[in-house]
Order: structure tokens, then sequence, then C-alpha cells
């Protein structure tokens, strides 16, 4: 049985969840502005909805109360992660412009040097496994899997930055933050929860439908807003 949810179990932790307060607190999300390459999930095909259910059966569960979720027409797969307001740092900012530009003049900017870029290709993605926090995705076979680390190759050029994490960066659709962890009784029934879930959602969606991946800028984590399409 998959373990993952012991990530979440009030028992892993000293204290409470690290976003908490910052991206988001018990009952909102905060402002916490940036800009990112995602595909957003297409809810009109059967497979979009099959997700949308995962994430309803997983609302369902006992001690759901201790996730805030997004909204489900902001549901997403991240391409490639651009730049935060709060992380000003040298891998993950832009050398060409100064640190202390405005999150919406890098947006800007960005918007400028991605009206010639060219992304290598179309890719198709599956569900890999179903975590507390929603969907760890991966290309449906090698071959896709091939073509969205070239997008973040890619993409890494045109933004001008490479993350320490790069190379062992997970793509993944959020459902949810943890506002408050798991108690004890409560991981096996998660754990036998998302196991239904998932068997499910892999017999009703074998491919998860994305649309083309875009450049977005955000205020918060409930709405991304595309600006430049680049399928």
């Amino acid at each position: 049985m998959d373990r993952s949810v012991d990530a979440f179990a009030a028992r892993a932790h000293a204290g409470p969840p690290k976003r908490l307060g910052q991206r988001y607190d018990a009952e909102r999300f905060l402002p916490d502005p940036g800009n990112t390459v995602v595909c957003h999930l297409d809810l009109e095909a059967e497979g979009g909805r099959a997700v949308a259910a995962a994430r309803a059966a997983m609302m369902a569960l006992p001690g759901a109360d201790r996730f805030l979720f997004t909204p489900l027409e902001s549901l997403h797969m991240t391409v490639f992660e651009g730049v935060l307001d709060n992380r000003r740092v040298a891998d993950a900012w832009p050398g060409w412009i100064e640190r202390d530009a405005s999150v919406e003049d890098v947006t800007e900017a960005m918007v400028a040097r991605l009206a010639g870029f060219e992304g290598p290709g179309g890719f198709a993605v599956r569900v890999a496994a179903v975590r507390p926090g929603g969907l760890m995705l991966r290309g449906a076979t090698d071959a896709d899997e091939a073509v969205l680390w070239a997008w973040r190759e890619a993409l890494a050029k045109a933004f001008g930055y490479r993350q320490a994490e790069h190379d062992a960066y997970a793509f993944h659709m959020t459902f949810a933050y943890p506002v408050a962890w798991l108690s004890d009784d409560l991981v096996e029934v998660w754990e036998k929860g998302l196991a239904r879930i998932g068997a499910a959602l892999a017999a009703a969606a074998p491919v998860v439908p994305l649309h083309a991946p875009a450049f977005c800028r955000f205020a918060d984590m409930t709405r991304f807003e595309e600006l430049v399409g680049l399928g």
C-alpha cells in the first residue's frame, strides 16, 4: 500500500504545515503573486470529469477539513515554475532583470520573450499516484515523459534560470493544501480511500486531458490567467 499519507500525519510533524500563513490560512488563499507555465485540466472532456469526481471523492473523506481545496476551475499541471514575489533567489529569478523588479514587470517582459517561443511538441500524461494533496503525474509513455522534460529544458532557457531541484521535479496536479495534519486514526482511512479513488480514476481516465501549455499570471492559488499560449 502507498504510504504517502504518512507524510500528512500529525505524528510526523512537530509544527503546522510549512506554507500555512504564507500561501493560505485555515479558511482562504492569501495573496502570493507570481507567474508560471501550466496546462489547465480540460473539464469538458470525459477524463476531466473523472478527475473532478476524484477530487469530490477526496473532499468526502473523513478529515478532509484538514485541507483547503483549490477551485475546480483552477486545476492544472505545472510545466515550469515561474517567479514568485516571495522567492527572489538566484536560481528562481531571471538574471536578465533586476532582483527587486516587480512581478508585474517580470511578467510583462516574459510575455515579450515568449512571443516567438516554440515548444517541443505535444504530450499526454497519466496519473502515477493519488496523494492527499492531489495527483502525481507522469508522461503517458516514455516518449511523452521525454517531451515533458524537453519542455522544462526549453523553458529554463527562455526564463533564464534553472532551479536547484529542476531535475528532481515531480509533475503533479494540486487539489488541496494541508491546514492541519491528519490524526493517527485517519491515516489508514485515507490510505484505503485514496486507493479506491486511484483505482476508479485509472479506469475512467487512463490519460488525463490537459489543455496546451500556457504562460500565466496569478495573484493567489485560485486562478491562473493565461497570457501566452505555448502549444
